[in-house]
């Protein structure tokens, strides 16, 4: 797609009347995410050997394109090497785990100087972590788990790639591939741990497994307080952001919302159009589960059931459930490759800009969605080729 092409799609939309910027937050919220929660997150990852803020590109050429004053994108790429947000919640969420654990064996829950050290290496060579995965957030358990020296074992779904399961196995995980779909797996891991006495450690959560998913939440809101910095008091007035089973998008969400409270941005949700379980949920007024195979070429947004804690934090949060067609994932990776500067961008990390384009260049969903030229738009950029052999496939048709 040239600079001078329309990228083409289809977009359904569902506008949630219950979203209203006037709203205050709220203790129930910020008892599962907030800016204060956020920032002993931040203060634990920075500390990671390797962490660095990755970039946030004005995307300038493609906010033209859609007429529009201006694109953020927050390119994800490059992070900790794993290429995905996702190394951010995972990994904190395990060793938030293992340093409580470990305070219940000693007394006292060690530093991250401590845990990094490797001094407790005896005491968790025998702790087994676990969880579903469609890439890469197994990847970034996987990735924690061998950073501070427990056991790792991993589910996935008949749809993950070979490269994606060797990119976890690289992590020393064991992998185990099911038969059935992405929500099949969730089930099969949790069975699987209460019967061998491991700990999931998920992006999702249901009844009585909260505060685990909340830690993967809060170790996202790392990439949001730098975007915070690198916009220098900006606030954009609107937020594209894809969602699988809302983990991330509630962290976006409440966020923004906590921090700029009325003068947060108009929050869009954007979901692949068979793997819909915000939409179907917003819609109803209550939780709906998608059935069937979620097929979808946005892997990491193939999801059927809905996170509980997202929901809590999504709907009343979010103003827009839309769906974006799988026709316009390629061309939009395309484009980005081609952009100045050239970025990386995978199969699941295109949603919400793609959303943004065509909803700015179709008159009746540009009007739908409140843009206009000046508008400003963030986009986040989650993953880069976390299956290298797909992105070259897709880009540049290897």
């Amino acid at each position: 797609m040239s600079s001078s092409e329309a990228l083409t799609g289809h977009l359904s939309f569902f506008h949630n009347a219950q979203a209203d910027a006037k709203r205050a937050y709220g203790a129930q919220r910020q008892a599962i995410l907030s800016v204060s929660k956020a920032k002993k997150a931040l203060e634990t990852i920075s500390s990671w050997p390797n962490y660095q803020a990755t970039d946030l590109h004005r995307l300038t050429g493609m906010a033209a394109q859609a007429n529009v004053g201006q694109i953020y994108y927050k390119d994800e790429s490059t992070r900790f090497g794993l290429k995905s947000f996702k190394a951010l919640g995972g990994a904190y969420a395990v060793t938030r785990f293992l340093q409580q654990h470990l305070a219940a064996l000693n007394g006292e829950e060690p530093t991250m100087v401590q845990l990094l050290s490797g001094q407790y290496k005896e005491q968790l060579k025998d702790v087994v972590v676990s969880c579903a995965t469609d890439g890469n957030h197994g990847r970034s358990v996987a990735w924690g788990a061998q950073m501070f020296g427990c056991q790792c074992i991993i589910y996935i779904h008949r749809d993950v790639s070979a490269g994606r399961q060797q990119a976890m196995e690289a992590y020393a995980a064991q992998v185990i591939r099911i038969t059935g779909n992405y929500d099949e797996s969730v089930r099969q891991a949790a069975a699987d741990a209460a019967h061998h006495g491991r700990v999931i450690i998920s992006d999702t959560s249901y009844e009585g497994y909260t505060e685990i998913p909340a830690n993967v939440a809060l170790g996202y809101t790392v990439m949001l307080s730098e975007i915070v910095e690198q916009l220098k008091g900006e606030i954009p007035t609107h937020v594209f952001i894809q969602a699988g089973v809302g983990g991330l998008a509630a962290a976006v969400c409440g966020y923004f919302w906590d921090l700029w409270a009325e003068q947060r941005p108009r929050f869009v949700v954007v979901e692949p159009e068979a793997a819909n379980c915000l939409q179907e949920s917003a819609k109803a007024g209550e939780l709906k589960v998608v059935e069937g195979d979620l097929d979808t070429l946005m892997a990491g947004l193939a999801c059927g059931e809905v996170s509980q804690i997202a929901w809590q934090i999504l709907d009343q949060g979010v103003n827009d459930f839309i769906t974006l067609s799988e026709d316009s994932v390629a061309p939009c990776m395309q484009a980005l490759e081609q952009n100045t500067p050239s970025v990386e961008a995978g199969e699941s990390a295109v949603a919400g800009l793609a959303a943004c384009i065509i909803g700015a260049q179709h008159p009746k969903w540009r009007a739908a969605l409140g843009l206009n030229e000046q508008s400003t738009v963030l986009v986040l950029g989650t993953e880069g080729a976390t299956d290298p052999e797909l992105y070259q496939q897709l880009v540049f048709g290897a």
